[in-house]
């Protein structure tokens, strides 16, 4: 009942084969320092074994654009599609990984494997993040990274939603406020 939650595709490959995407809602920031993320993923999906046996994948960040690919992504299985081919996506060669990113993704997240915990009826892979790709439209003239304009979503109760409007910033409510001159 922890809703909404980021709509995530998760690419993945073996050598020689054919890359896959697998759509996943339970996807998060763990650590800042160093960098890691997780990804939860049921063993029975067709990206399960990729993920154990290569230690590896990209986190693409879905925008409104992305909506129906990432829904394609979720129920298809790479066992029957070439996912990248249906949707008319590109693969985007990794800095630090083999496994390709989405190329029309604003955001590629590539990650390392440290450790894969068993819950339940899903499995945890723990992953460092090794390097990320921002689309240069998303970066401001001073460098700074204007997330927010790339159009993401989330994922709540079935339904895709697109983020709005900011209500607050970090901090605001305990920053003093200025005193008019006196």
């Amino acid at each position: 009942m922890l809703y909404p939650v980021p709509a995530v595709m998760v690419s993945c490959g073996r050598p020689g084969e054919k890359p896959n995407i697998i759509t996943v809602a339970w996807a998060g920031t763990v650590c800042s320092s160093p960098a890691m993320v997780s990804v939860s993923v049921r063993r029975e999906r067709y990206s399960y074994n990729i993920l154990k046996e290569t230690g590896e994948f990209v986190i693409n960040l879905v925008t409104k654009d992305l909506t129906r690919a990432a829904d394609y992504c979720g129920v298809r299985s790479g066992r029957d599609v070439d996912k990248f081919k249906e949707m008319h996506l590109s693969e985007l060669p990794s800095k630090e990984i083999a496994a390709p990113g989405i190329a029309e993704s604003p955001v590629n997240i590539e990650c390392r494997v440290k450790e894969v915990i068993p819950l339940g009826s899903h499995d945890l892979f723990l992953a460092e993040v090794v390097s990320v790709t921002v689309e240069d439209k998303y970066m401001d003239e001073k460098g700074k990274f204007c997330l927010n304009d790339a159009g993401l979503i989330a994922y709540s109760h079935g339904g895709y939603y697109e983020l709005g409007e900011m209500v607050g910033t970090f901090g605001y409510s305990v920053r003093k406020r200025r005193q008019p001159n006196g």
